[in-house]
Order: structure tokens, then sequence, then C-alpha cells
């Protein structure tokens, strides 16, 4: 079968040293005390990714159990609980504040911006009565990031445990945990790290931890439960067993960034040029600011629907492009340029594609659009 260029916001492609370390021969994590050594590595090597001194776990679940299992840890029936929400992602946070008890009390701001601080500052000065708040770093569906270093100071300022969705930034947006106040940050493997999907891994600070361990109402649920997991090192047991494999490549994975001179600043030049190529060919993108560094979201052009592009980029170029759901869905295509797919040669092939398939259906860019990229890079 010939497998599709990926050039989605995730999963994204693998480096073949992780695909490798995939294969190393496994051992029985519950049983073999090196792995714990070996477990507690790979989070530091994680917590160096995001600067935090706080502690990591890796949870063995797709990225949304980190999102639920921080839900299920901190909230407690009753706790009013500040839903940050400026899109899908933040919107859906309220879901589980309201499935675990909590009353979710919704600040919502400008879907096609960035979070606007100021207001959020007010709003908080008026009201500031919330045991935690969600908020989302990077907006995949709408391809917006937030300036979360400015919005947790400000929550920490009120004693509010801050739960930051990074999963879509991690590793590609600019990110200091300890020095913005983040009680809580949530990653998944499965972005711009380059692993396979299947793996959450989240920070926790002593005030979070505090909040767990010293709860009115025991935590519903197992899986979920980071209490489980707080003396793990300590008494070398896992809550359960550990997908081993899967580590094996998220570690690596941690190593190549860690090893890269400026991942961040690859993913900037990228996004900027790419921005840049799409705006200058007559396109328009849905965000009017806060435009991430990790998904670029193009609004699609008047007489041509998403399945027409998505279908045509890829019998005609073999390239798997995105679109969105919810209140997005058939309105705009996404392109992923995060870890192994923020490289300028798959980039230029993506937009290239793009550029003929708009003319097919007769939208004519005013640059060809490869072209354009390759002069701002």
């Amino acid at each position: 079968m010939n497998k599709p260029f990926i050039m989605t916001p995730g999963p994204t492609y693998i480096h073949e040293e992780v695909r490798m370390a995939l294969a190393q021969p496994i051992t029985n994590p519950d049983l073999d005390v090196s792995f714990f050594g070996f477990y507690k590595e790979t989070c530091n090597k994680l917590k160096k990714i995001i600067q935090t001194k706080n502690d990591m776990l890796i949870l063995s679940g797709e990225g949304i159990l980190g999102l639920e299992a921080a839900c299920a840890s901190l909230i407690e029936p009753g706790d009013r609980v500040l839903c940050i929400d400026n899109g899908i992602f933040g919107n859906g946070f309220g879901d589980f504040i309201k499935m675990y008890g909590g009353e979710a009390v919704y600040f919502k701001s400008d879907y096609r911006r960035a979070i606007d601080v100021g207001l959020l500052e007010k709003f908080l000065s008026k009201d500031h009565n919330f045991s935690m708040a969600t908020l989302v770093h990077c907006e995949t569906p709408s391809g917006i990031t937030n300036p979360i270093d400015r919005i947790c100071k400000l929550l920490n300022q009120h004693g509010i445990i801050s739960v930051v969705d990074s999963v879509s930034a991690i590793g590609g947006e600019v990110l200091k945990a300890d020095e913005w106040s983040i009680d809580m940050v949530l990653g998944g493997s499965q972005k711009c790290l380059s692993a396979p999907p299947g793996l959450t891994f989240l920070s926790i600070s002593p005030r979070a931890w505090e909040k767990i361990l010293n709860r009115r109402v025991p935590i519903i649920g197992y899986y979920a439960n980071l209490a489980h997991w707080k003396n793990w090192y300590q008494e070398k047991w896992f809550p359960y067993t550990q997908p081993i494999s899967d580590i094996y490549g998220l570690r690596t994975a941690a190593e190549r960034w860690l090893k890269e001179e400026n991942p961040i600043e690859r993913h900037e030049k990228i996004a900027k040029a790419a921005r840049k190529s799409l705006m200058e060919g007559g396109l328009n993108l849905y965000p009017i600011d806060g435009f991430s560094n990790t998904v670029t979201t193009i609004k699609i052009p008047e007489n041509i629907g998403f399945h027409e592009i998505y279908q045509t980029m890829l019998k005609d170029h073999n390239i798997l492009i995105a679109g969105a759901f919810g209140f997005l869905k058939d309105k705009v295509i996404r392109i992923g340029h995060m870890g192994e797919n923020c490289y300028e040669d798959k980039v230029y092939l993506t937009l290239k594609a793009l550029d003929q398939v708009l003319r097919k259906y007769g939208v004519r860019p005013k640059v060809e659009l490869h072209k354009a990229f390759t002069s701002y890079m």
C-alpha cells in the first residue's frame, strides 16, 4: 500500500531513529527495576522540554487522557472551575468539568483571536472564586496560540490552579512552565515531538498535588486517577502495566528534540513563511491574530468545498491534509507543520500541490504558493 504523505496537525511523521527505538526488545516493566529508572529519566527529559522542576508522568493513552485525568483528579463536586474559551478545545474542557461534578463558568473570547488578557483581567477582578482554570495553549482546529505566559501568571495572582492543554504546542512553541506559574501542563506524543500516538505526558505542581491528595470526595474512577501515581518511584510500582515500546519511542523523540540547536525557531520560521505565501496568494487565514507556529488554518475559498480539496490532494498528489470539525467543519483546511512535518521540503511540496488543486477548481492564487514560500525562507 502506498502510504499518503501526511501533512496533518498530528499525528506526524516519525523519524527512523524513533521507529528503530520502537523495535527494541522489551522487558517486564512491572518487575524489571531498571525500567523504573528509564521511565524517570524519560520524564526528566520531558521536564527539560517544558522547563519545569515539577513532577512529570507519562500515561498510557492519547492526549485526551491527560485532559480527563486532570479534571477527574482536581475537580470535586460543586467546585467552580473557570473554562477559558476561545475555540473548540477550550470550550470542550467544559464537558469534562461538568462530567466530574464541577460548575463550569465560561470566559468566552473571540474565536478568531488569541485570548484577550485585558478582558480576562477585568473579568477576574470581579469574580475570581475558582478552584482551578482550564485553557488551551494551541487551539488546533483554528490555528491560534494563546498567551499562556500572561494568563497563567494572572491566574496565579488569584490563587487559581492552572491546567493547560499544550498538546499541539509542546516542542513547537515557547513554553516555560515554572516561570509562567503553570500548575499542570498536558502534552501528547504524536504532535511536535513526533512519536507515535498513544501517550499523554503531564506535569503536576506541588499545589496541584495538594488539591489531588486532600480532597473531600474520593476521585471517581481508576485509570484517570492521578493520586495513584504520587509515590510510584519510591515504591517501584506502576498503577498499570506501562506501554514500554511507546515509551522507548517517546524517549528517543525527546532526545532528538533536545539535541537540536533551536527547534522552536525552526517551527516559527516555517510557519511564518507558510502564512506569508498563502496571504500573498490571496487566500484568507482563519485566525486574525495569535497565529500558531504548528498548524495553519485556511478558510476555504468560495465555489469549492473541503471534500474536493481533500480528495484531489490525496488522489492527484498523495498528500493528506486536514479539515476541522464542530463549527469549522467544511469551512477550513489545515496544514500541520509540526515536528517531523516542519521542514522546508515537506511544506514546499504541500503548498505546490495545494496551488495546483486550487487552480484545477478555478481558484487562481495571485502567486505560486510554493515559490512564494521559498522566497520567505
